[in-house]
């Protein structure tokens, strides 16, 4: 195979070799230019790893504009760490201290936006190599003099040199998934005003294959990068939320009405799953250019209402005037139940689209936004705030199982930990020593040993190289000057490319050579590396002993059993509100905020633990396959949770006759399903024996058609709207409890494992894209 073509294969968009390229030519000019013609050595020594941390450690994705915020922000923080880092480096215990307290708040940071998240390695280096080379404070203009020059020649090169095209793959993959499901929702209704014409059926099913394609390929982008890709920018924020959405409508709404066989139309819903299509073609429109005008997808939202209004209206005079009598075999209440499953499933559609559409909608509008209102931090309409936003993420994992909370306090010990070490052993270079920490510090024990030896194996073959190399050319600097560049562009794509072994030999040779030019040394430089990094490798290997050292399949289910408790706690609460509200007097009833936010932060902390499991190297207990049906399953609850609080809010709360026969159901079903999802965590938890999915109540659904026929007809005879909404509130919860045999067969597996999971044998199963 060329090698263009198998650095094309390994190196998706030859991101790695752009950032190797851009590091090779700068950071040896930077050093250069400090060393050699200003004579300053402080300034040389951080000039060039500040080009290396802001150049090769970093690189920041969407629009050139928040790139280069983003960058600009990197710098002015790294210089602000150096200032810490040199100040706490005049003694060893507030040092170690420092150490210890910067990196749990640079690690943890990355909880509230992916741009902090990639970006602690190249922050943790800014404080790491002033605290770990003692100087005093009269050291510090010339240190920060070379990481702001660092800073402005990384700002230019970003933008400059050979940029990085924009990539909103989210933003692109979600357009696509809402034309698809457009077009899916078009096919379906042909089908059915055509009396199931089989002539129609093909393009039906192919419209039903390319709509899953669609949504799974957003969903493997989202999952492509190790952490959230969600920043603090409002736009970020929006369209992180369509990955949940577009992922509900698929697999929970779409499949679930698309019943087999012919069916009659129901001319009502039709409209309304037109409506949605043409709200759905309208929101990919907007999606597809920056600050577009919301006028014609608003239009169709527009056209959405009032479609579900008029089937509301219509659907209102569908109960049956006729009571059932004793004896009868419960035909007339399937018939009836079956009459309004359509509706219903175009009401559901119709709520999932609306979503999809206002988030659209707040994406254009936070981009229409002047520059002004951006440095004000103004919001589009419900919106929070940066700040708020930022608050909220981070609440929701000071939780003692996050995975995140975890990392944060690993890290922080292991670097505190490796800075201590550093001091009381006296090693001449004890920045590596932290530095090893660094790099090879990861969620367990197991992985962290793994780690262990590839990287002391990786170092070990690059002194061997590095020696090698200076046994044939000597210390001779012009030689030593021309190999810089080739050394850094190999070190920069060679862990990506190739393996993190052969990043760290790589790396190892790039500091023989850089040693070498700063003060001749020859071999013994190389040697020097692999006792630091040694040291540095044990500690990460201590800490990972000491400080969880379950894997992330354990934490992969106890986050799974929180999020469905949280979710069926929301869900529970949303039908109690509903029920509340169409029977106050007064006072209206509060919205489960609180649960809904908690919900959210469940699902938030089970996402950055999946992600956690998918970085995992070693055998993995259940398939990947089977784990994101469960995550997907969380999402599912929630959401019909949104979708019942949304139906009654638009209420009006005005009662009419009695209605606590009708409301003892729905909170009995309610129950229930929370009864059953709160059995679902406690197998995962516990190896408690998991009961089967609750069955279709056919005799529930008599009573409540019973209750609301006899409770909730109008004066003219016909039920009330608040009647339907009651049946459609029973429908979102058969919805939740069908989704029960979707998640039963991997949540038994689940509930079996009771070992750490280890990435290896099914590693194959993870696309390319999420191993790299």
């Amino acid at each position: 195979m060329h090698p263009v073509q198998w650095l094309a294969q390994h190196d998706r968009d030859y991101a790695a070799l752009r950032r190797a390229a851009r590091t090779a030519i700068i950071m040896p000019a930077m050093f250069a230019l400090g060393a050699k013609v200003w004579h300053k050595p402080d300034l040389a020594t951080y000039a060039a790893f500040g080009s290396f941390a802001m150049l090769l450690l970093v690189d920041f994705t969407g629009p050139m504009r928040q790139r280069l915020q983003a960058q600009a922000a990197l710098g002015v923080a790294g210089c602000g760490l150096v200032v810490l880092g040199t100040l706490a480096s005049q003694n060893e215990a507030v040092s170690v201290v420092a150490m210890v307290v910067v990196a749990f708040a640079v690690i943890f940071a990355g909880v509230v936006s992916s741009v902090l998240a990639g970006a602690t390695t190249s922050m943790l280096l800014a404080f790491i190599l002033p605290v770990s080379l003692p100087a005093p404070a009269s050291s510090i203009p010339q240190r920060v003099e070379g990481w702001a020059l660092a800073a402005v020649v990384a700002f230019v090169a970003i933008g400059l040199l050979w940029p990085a095209p924009t990539r909103e793959p989210l933003r692109a993959a979600a357009s696509a998934a809402c034309r698809a499901l457009a077009a899916r929702l078009r096919a379906e209704v042909a089908y059915r005003l055509s009396d199931s014409d089989p002539a129609f059926r093909p393009d039906l099913e192919h419209a039903v294959q390319a709509s899953d394609a669609a949504v799974q390929a957003l969903h493997k982008g989202f999952l492509a990068t190790p952490y959230r890709p969600t920043g603090l920018s409002t736009v970020t924020r929006t369209v992180v939320r369509l990955v949940d959405q577009l992922g509900w409508l698929n697999t929970i709404v779409l499949q679930a009405g698309l019943q087999p066989g012919p069916m009659a139309a129901h001319r009502e819903a039709c409209a309304v799953k037109l409506s949605a299509a043409a709200t759905l073609e309208r929101g990919a429109e907007l999606l597809d250019v920056m600050a577009g005008d919301p006028t014609d997808l608003r239009a169709a939202m527009t056209a959405l209402a009032d479609a579900l209004t008029a089937m509301e209206q219509a659907q209102t005079g569908a109960l049956p005037v006729r009571q059932q009598t004793p004896g009868e075999d419960g035909d007339l209440v399937t018939e009836f139940i079956s009459s309004l499953d359509p509706s219903f499933r175009a009401q559901e559609l119709s709520f999932a689209v609306s979503l999809i559409a206002g988030t659209i909608d707040q994406t254009a509008a936070a981009e229409r936004r002047s520059w002004l209102d951006r440095f004000l931090g103004r919001q589009p309409h419900g919106l929070p705030g940066a700040l708020s936003a930022a608050t909220e993420r981070a609440t929701a994992h000071v939780e003692r199982h996050s995975v995140w909370l975890h990392n944060s306090i690993r890290g922080a010990a292991a670097l505190g930990l490796s800075v201590l070490v550093a001091n009381e052993t006296g090693v001449q270079h004890s920045f590596w020593v932290v530095l090893g920490t660094l790099s090879v510090l990861r969620s367990n024990a197991l992985n962290t040993g793994q780690n262990v030896i590839r990287g002391l194996a990786g170092t070990v073959a690059g002194f061997i190289v590095g020696g090698l190399l200076l046994q044939a050319i000597g210390t001779n600097p012009t030689v030593l000057w021309a190999l810089l560049p080739p050394a850094i562009l190999f070190a920069g794509v060679a862990p990506t490319a190739i393996s993190f072994a052969a990043g760290q030999a790589a790396f190892t040779v790039v500091l023989v050579i850089l040693f070498n030019i700063i003060q001749p040394a020859g071999w013994r430089i190389g040697l020097l590396r692999v006792e630091d990094i040694a040291l540095g490798c044990a500690v990460s290997l201590v800490v990972g002993l000491l400080f969880w050292p379950r894997g992330a399949a354990a934490a992969m289910r106890q986050a799974l059993a929180e999020a469905y408790v949280d979710s069926a706690d929301y869900l529970t609460r949303a039908v109690e509100f509903g029920m509340a509200r169409c029977d106050f007097n007064g006072t209206p009833p509060v919205p489960p905020t609180a649960e809904a936010l908690r919900a959210a932060g469940a699902a938030r902390r089970l996402d950055d633990t999946f992600r956690n499991y998918l970085a995992e190297r070693g055998s993995k207990p259940l398939p990947l396959a089977q784990v994101t049906t469960l995550v997907t399953g969380v999402a599912g609850v929630r959401l019909a949770a949104d979708a019942v609080l949304d139906l009654w809010q638009r209420d009006d709360g005005v009662a009419v006759g009695d209605r606590r026969a009708a409301r003892e159901e729905l909170l009995k079903s309610a129950d229930q399903l929370q009864g059953w999802y709160d059995g679902l965590a406690g197998s995962l938890l516990d190896q408690q024996a998991l009961l089967d999915p609750l069955a279709h109540d056919k005799v529930a659904d008599g009573r409540l058609v019973d209750a609301v026929r006899h409770d909730l007809q109008g004066e003219d005879g016909k039920a009330t709207a608040t009647a339907v909404r009651m049946i459609w509130t029973g429908d979102h919860l058969d919805a939740v409890r069908r989704l029960q045999q979707v998640i039963i067969g991997p949540a038994r597996e689940a509930s079996e494992v009771r070992t750490a999971g280890v990435r290896g044998a099914l590693v194959d199963l993870v696309p390319a894209s999420l191993r790299h």
